[in-house]
């Protein structure tokens, strides 16, 4: 069974998913502290089509708000996307 770890990788401003040590998909971000802006997310092309960048996007999110002192802002398309289909996590979303 390959496992499968997630990471935030802070040195390199950016969340990971990793399986069996190979980076399959990671998500960008820039953090001032107050906000923490999702810029890319990205799937390596032999592991797209199975829910990875999902995956990792909730686990990012989850890092967030655990954190507790910032709000999300979604600058990627995908993470808006995701945002959208997860309504219960729109209290994380930076007030316009």
């Amino acid at each position: 069974m390959t496992t499968t770890e997630f990471a935030n990788e802070r040195d390199a401003s950016r969340y990971t998913m990793r399986r069996g040590g190979v980076i399959v998909s990671a998500l960008d971000y820039r953090d001032d502290g107050r906000t923490v802006s999702f810029t890319r997310a990205f799937t390596n092309l032999p592991f797209r089509g199975n829910g990875y960048a999902g995956e990792l996007t909730a686990f990012a999110v989850d890092d967030v708000e655990k954190a507790g002192d910032r709000a999300v802002i979604p600058m990627c398309w995908y993470v808006a996307d995701w945002f959208a289909a997860h309504p219960e996590r729109a209290h994380l979303l930076v007030s316009r």
